[in-house]
């Protein structure tokens, strides 16, 4: 049986170390949900821009290019392991930049999953180009796909409707980026917002859940779940982010933390009232039958 790097008092937030490539071969449990946020391949040397200051954009070894077909050769790897971890009705998601995604766009249909939307985010908050040479990066895309052509896959579309003012939501979302008050136990080079998240796990799943995100980093993906009432499974090769990630898990067990969370989270989410979530403070939690220690 597989050994939990960290698993929260209630048991809905698990993290193991490792390659997922290694340890999603090493259990049969199936999610409802996997969020993916995979290497971009954008290491490449440049610049950007971070609190008004130039930064560069290498994340580290684990975002560099291997090559077009290396790259291709992996993003299959790790969607067709995750392919077996989906439940029949499940769905996966996918994030990703023009580096990436139609890499993984082409290995999803190859493996025969049916890719449901392109989401476009776009940021509300940018960092400016540099260069002055071409537009402002200020885009990234959200595959979502289910694990079969012929399954059928849960989608909330009434409540998408209504926290989106009483008209259907678009595949187009205006959403900012990270704020300073999700870097509070630190912070990963490329953290999403939690309400990025929250949107993705309310569409797509029911309470009580299970989601699984395979390259967890900071771990949004399981703070959003946990704070849904959903249950969450991480996989992280680097020691550092799973301390984060943990820290930001323990910080919800501090009840008035895990309301103001709630709270920011929802502010861009829903445009009507606050009932459409579940706001009930915690309920006691449900059995824990992920077969991981």
């Amino acid at each position: 049986m597989l050994k939990s790097y960290f698993k929260s008092n209630n048991a809905d937030f698990t993290l193991l170390q490792g390659n997922c490539l290694d340890l999603l071969q090493q259990f049969t449990f199936k999610f409802d949900m996997i969020f993916a946020d995979p290497p971009y391949f954008l290491s490449n040397g440049g610049f950007s821009v971070q609190s008004g200051k130039q930064v560069s954009v290498n994340k580290g070894g684990w975002d560099k290019s291997q090559g077009f077909i290396k790259d291709n050769e992996f993003n299959k790897q790790w969607l067709a392991l995750c392919r077996e971890k989906l439940a029949e009705n499940g769905t996966i998601w996918i994030s990703g930049t023009y580096h990436n995604i139609f890499s993984v766009a082409h290995m999803l249909n190859e493996l025969d999953f049916k890719i449901l939307n392109c989401i476009t985010w776009v940021k509300t908050n940018p960092p400016p180009n540099l260069s002055c040479r071409y537009f402002t990066h200020s885009t990234e895309f959200i595959l979502w796909a289910r694990k079969d052509k012929k399954a059928s896959h849960f989608f909330n579309y009434t409540l998408m409707k209504e926290v989106n003012g009483g008209i259907q939501m678009k595949d187009v979302w205006n959403l900012p980026a990270i704020a300073p008050w999700e870097k509070s136990c630190g912070k990963h080079p490329t953290q999403k917002p939690l309400h990025l998240l929250a949107r993705i796990i309310l569409a797509s799943t029911k309470e009580d859940a299970w989601i699984m995100d395979p390259f967890t980093g900071s771990s949004t993906t399981g703070i959003a779940a946990s704070l849904l009432n959903r249950r969450f499974l991480g996989i992280d090769q680097d020691e550092n982010y799973l301390l984060l990630s943990k820290a930001r898990r323990l910080e919800l067990d501090n009840l008035q933390k895990r309301r103001e969370y709630k709270v920011k989270m929802e502010k861009h989410i829903v445009n009507t009232q606050l009932e459409f979530f579940n706001l009930n403070e915690i309920k006691q939690y449900y059995g824990n039958d992920l077969p991981i220690e």
